[in-house]
């Protein structure tokens, strides 16, 4: 072999084992970036639909407490957003938000509510509706911060 070559062909060699290394240590990097882009992405869309859910039922939820009649669009719309939570939370935070959804519909068919009678419900468990659910919730998106 030539030795006018041979720097030469070191020098190949060296850059492509320098682009070969840069591209090795990038690659678990950008991976690990998109994968917490990712995470952060859904948890903020589970936000945006528990916090949906919340607004909602705790609406109906008054409502249902002071009136007999119900709006069911409304209700319906608290269905669809527990239909839009079975596409992306587990079942647990599912189950929480179905029970939020019965108790409303069983609190149109209780006798209404003065406000001395709130006084009562401050002391039970009625007034917190939806503490079961947004703890669920919050577990849940907790989790997904650990992951």
């Amino acid at each position: 072999m030539n030795s006018v070559y041979l720097p030469a062909l070191a020098a190949l060699s060296g850059s492509a084992i320098g682009g070969l290394t840069s591209f090795a240590s990038a690659w678990p990097t950008q991976h690990h970036q998109d994968r917490a882009r990712r995470l952060l992405g859904e948890k903020a869309r589970r936000q945006k639909l528990y916090k949906q859910f919340i607004n909602e039922a705790s609406e109906l939820y008054a409502d249902a407490l002071v009136h007999d009649d119900a709006e069911v669009s409304a209700l319906v719309s608290v269905h669809a957003l527990i239909s839009r939570m079975r596409v992306v939370s587990s079942c647990s935070v599912i189950e929480k938000g179905e029970a939020v959804a019965h108790m409303i519909i069983d609190t149109h068919f209780t006798p209404n509510k003065t406000f001395s009678d709130f006084r009562e419900l401050m002391n039970g468990h009625a007034v917190h509706p939806l503490r079961a659910f947004s703890e669920e919730g919050r577990t849940e998106l907790q989790a997904l911060s650990d992951r």
